[in-house]
């Protein structure tokens, strides 16, 4: 795609792809990264265009997949802990952090099947959950729902025990 091609692209569909991302968003910034990263990939990628789809529904397929990577990218960040913690704290610190621990892997212990396991495979193993859900010959979904309710029953034993 020479550089003219890709003006009247951009030009034709901008507009159009920014409003769907847009309507899925509602972040006004977050719609005009993608629709900008997706016009990038389009100008990439425009030799896989088969014209099987009108270029309009091409950017949006683009743009719908580049959303998913963002929602997805989200969602581990907010998993993740809002501080790691400090390695240079001192020996009292510590001794509480090795109480919390080992409180918290009493807890884990007494969770039932199949909490137990898909937590343990989540945090410790470190997979993601459709490989968790393959694991158990379940669903990604399903993964995800035992996931978030054995850290709500976690959370309500570390409640209630300390």
């Amino acid at each position: 795609m020479n550089g003219d091609e890709f003006d009247r692209l951009y030009d034709a569909h901008y507009m159009r792809v920014y409003s769907y991302v847009m309507t899925q968003t509602a972040d006004p910034v977050l719609a005009e990264e993608i629709a900008q990263e997706t016009f990038f990939r389009a100008l990439r990628k425009a030799d896989s265009f088969r014209g099987a789809s009108d270029e309009v529904t091409w950017l949006c397929a683009i743009a719908k997949n580049l959303l998913t990577d963002e929602r997805r990218r989200r969602s581990r960040a907010a998993e993740m802990p809002a501080e790691l913690p400090d390695r240079a704290r001192g020996p009292e610190q510590a001794a509480i952090d090795g109480d919390t621990s080992f409180r918290i892997h009493m807890a884990l212990h007494a969770l039932e099947e199949p909490y137990r396991e898909v937590f343990g495979l989540r945090v410790f193993g470190e997979l993601s959950f459709r490989q968790v859900g393959m694991i158990f010959g379940k669903t990604e979904a399903w993964a995800r729902v035992t996931y978030h309710r054995a850290r709500l029953k976690l959370q309500e034993r570390m409640e209630t025990n300390s």
